[in-house]
């Protein structure tokens, strides 16, 4: 019989290159979609040709964030809960040479990090961020969050939440990032590419993934542990943008539309001027 290490080895060739072995496999709840996401990332960042010595993974608070900062063989940076944009800033700032994948959770980045996403796409600082959206708090114990749907019942809405989720994307689109897109979990070589295209463009680069989580999502809001039932509830509740041109805007509540959403590189940012300022004003 083979070992754990030795089946990731055979299945994920990508496990020696990248990841820590002796950290494999990742500590993800069964069932989570996490773990299509990372891999997804190691594929764009080796078709690319990056390597663990010219990039970074800076983390949040979160899930998503837990399993990252434990795997990669470079260098890892683990922020406060929420501050991921700003440690990221200083980060790129210094060292604009190397290549920074941000990950962070729909709560870190949402809620208590809104106000640091929010700048973060004003100054178009040049880093991927990939968001992990599974509409609700997954490592806390099942809040609601910033991003779950109305009528969601969770541990801190018990009758169902009131309150209208923000749209990630569209803040990210009228907050200046150069590259927004969303996909699912399962939109593997869509989102491959979406990250291959994030990672190239200067300026952020912000990559949505709704995943499903069926610890927490699944079993309040859907009552369903099984990891099944919530990726057929995404999928039911998501649509391409050109599906939706067809779809009434009654047709459209509650909808997550999928695909690109904007794409400017010619926009320029915070680490390309701040270039240019050195340049001009530094005597020495």
């Amino acid at each position: 019989m083979s070992t754990v290490g030795e089946t990731l080895n055979v299945l994920h060739p990508l496990v020696e290159k990248y990841l820590r072995k002796e950290r494999m496999p990742h500590m993800a709840c069964s069932g989570c979609g996490i773990g299509q996401v990372v891999h997804s990332v190691l594929l764009a960042i080796d078709e690319l040709g990056l390597t663990p010595k010219d990039t970074v993974w800076v983390q949040g608070v979160g899930c998503s964030s837990r399993i990252t900062y434990s795997t990669w063989v470079g260098d890892n940076v683990d922020a406060h809960h929420g501050r991921m944009f700003a440690v990221a800033t200083g980060l790129k700032m210094a060292r604009p040479d190397m290549n920074f994948i941000c990950f962070t959770g729909d709560g870190d980045c949402g809620a208590i990090g809104g106000n640091h996403f929010i700048h973060a796409c004003r100054r178009n600082l040049d880093v991927t961020a990939i968001l992990f959206n599974n509409g609700i708090y997954g490592m806390t114990g099942g809040q609601v969050a910033p991003t779950s749907p109305v009528g969601a019942v969770t541990t801190t809405t018990p009758y169902g939440n009131i309150e209208d989720p923000f749209d990630m994307c569209q803040m990210a689109v009228a907050a200046g990032a150069s590259y927004v897109a969303r996909w699912r979990s399962t939109d593997f070589k869509a989102l491959t590419n979406s990250l291959k295209k994030g990672i190239q463009t200067k300026g952020l680069a912000f990559i949505e993934v709704l995943l499903q989580c069926p610890t927490n999502f699944g079993r309040y809001v859907l009552k369903s542990s099984n990891p099944q039932d919530v990726l057929t509830w995404i999928k039911e509740h998501s649509v391409t943008q050109k599906e939706a041109e067809k779809l009434s805007k009654e047709e459209l509540t509650g909808k997550y539309l999928i695909g690109e959403f904007v794409h400017r590189p010619e926009r320029t940012g915070i680490v390309e001027r701040y270039q240019e300022f050195l340049k001009t004003h530094q005597k020495y």
